[in-house]
């Protein structure tokens, strides 16, 4: 019914904001996170939208980009999770975050978002894993360059060591993603290079 909302921004609370538009103001549920990344009270914004209709009442829910609306589409329609539990999910992760821990099957990480156990996070994992538009070889890929076996098979051992170091899965995928490796590098070079990158994180 709604795909997005463009207007004034006149009330901001722990859950939810405002906007007005033509005299009418919007109430939209917004994960924690895109609110807190809004501006000041009083600019113009625009708002994705999500309409919840069920038999009580009929809710906003509000994104603050197109990409985190179609993922929140994504986790309402796994088994056990309502629209709470999907603006949990994305208060606490971001798009990119939720891929990586998906991707790595980092249930840990998703069940760090309230009202989320372990099993939820599991089971999200596995429906969503073939649903999500990425890869595994786009997420380590580094420049995007052809990688050798021998490069390859140094890059995964670097994760499985930032691992054994008490990272998570998610995380080591993250910032190996972000590394130029080459072909000469090796798992000590690369694990040097991921440590100086999660020391300013």
């Amino acid at each position: 019914m709604y795909s997005y909302i463009k207007g004034r921004l006149e009330e901001i609370r722990e859950d939810h904001v405002t906007i007005e538009n033509n005299g009418i103001g919007y109430r939209l549920y917004m994960p924690a996170r895109c609110i807190q990344e809004l501006p000041p009270r009083g600019e113009e914004v625009k708002i994705f939208t999500y309409l919840h209709v069920r038999e009580d009442a009929m809710l906003l829910f509000g994104f603050a980009s197109r990409d985190e609306l179609e993922l929140f589409r994504m986790l309402i329609g796994v088994s056990g999770i309502g629209p709470k539990g999907g603006l949990a999910i994305l208060s606490v992760l971001s798009p990119d975050d939720l891929r990586f821990a998906v991707l790595s099957e980092d249930d840990k990480r998703i069940a760090k978002a309230p009202g989320i156990g372990k099993k939820t996070a599991q089971r999200l994992i596995i429906e969503l894993k073939d649903k999500i538009d990425i890869s595994e070889e786009d997420l380590v890929a580094g420049t995007g360059l052809y990688m050798s076996e021998a490069a390859t098979t140094a890059r995964d051992e670097a994760i499985q060591a930032l691992e054994a170091l008490g990272y998570s899965k998610s995380d080591a995928y993250a910032v190996v993603s972000k590394l130029s490796i080459g072909e000469e590098d090796d798992v000590e070079t690369i694990l040097k290079q991921a440590l100086k990158e999660l020391a300013f994180l």
